[in-house]
């Protein structure tokens, strides 16, 4: 069955109007999704329909926060949302995919290839790498992640990457605004500040430069968060 009609009314929804081509891209995303999740634990779901609702009408809810045109970065793509639909949806946003995992950074360039999506690319890399890089540090307009861990953890690895003046999105769910309650401190050292969004989203608009320590060694953020024992006066 055909999940056109479920990201037609679920664009139309969130008052996102895409042409006919971009829908048939992202059906054609989503199949492959389908396809290749058992293979490469690519994400819990099972059918395209939950594919069609999960990975990409829930995606789309960052467009209207995100620029026209410029770069986005996307963190931990793993199945491609929210970047891929991203990049659908934005021809004129550069997107770039980072993936931790090999296997999975190898079915995203499968994905870009299958899709034509010349205005998106993947890197396999950790984003504490990529945050501490030059050709990438604070030089992205925007950076999106899915809710993969808590709020300090994700504004420590997008931040660094994010220029004075953009922003982030992360799509948290129901208890967003429980989140951003206890990450006010940890956001202000990062150089950001956080505002709920609707459909469970955080956007956190950058505006001071991130300090040098930030982001730390690669695995640090995730194993001691930022705030769970006080602020560390160094980024160790």
């Amino acid at each position: 069955m055909s999940v056109g009609p479920i990201l037609q009314s679920g664009g139309a929804a969130l008052g996102i109007d895409l042409a006919p081509p971009q829908y048939a891209l992202l059906e054609r995303y989503v199949g492959l999704v389908v396809s290749w999740r058992a293979r490469l634990n690519l994400t819990g779901v099972r059918t395209e329909a939950e594919a069609a609702r999960v990975l990409v009408v829930d995606a789309l809810a960052c467009l209207p926060y995100l620029p026209d045109q410029g770069t986005v970065v996307d963190l931990g793509s793993g199945s491609g949302t929210p970047g891929v639909p991203i990049a659908v949806a934005r021809p004129a946003v550069r997107v770039l995919l980072v993936e931790a995992s090999r296997k999975k950074a190898g079915f995203l360039g499968v994905v870009l290839r299958a899709l034509g999506l010349g205005n998106a690319d993947v890197v396999h890399a950790r984003a504490e790498a990529l945050g501490r890089m030059p050709a990438h540090r604070e030089r992205y307009d925007a950076a999106t992640a899915r809710a993969v861990a808590s709020l300090p953890v994700l504004a420590e690895l997008a931040l660094p990457l994010v220029r004075v003046g953009g922003l982030a999105v992360f799509l948290k769910g129901p208890h967003a605004e429980g989140e951003m309650s206890g990450a006010a401190g940890v956001l202000r050292l990062l150089g950001g500040v956080a505002e709920a969004r609707a459909f469970g989203m955080i956007v956190v608009r950058k505006v001071a430069p991130t300090p040098p320590p930030y982001p730390r060694r690669p695995g640090v953020p995730g194993r001691r968060p930022l705030g769970s024992r006080g602020l560390p006066r160094r980024g160790r």
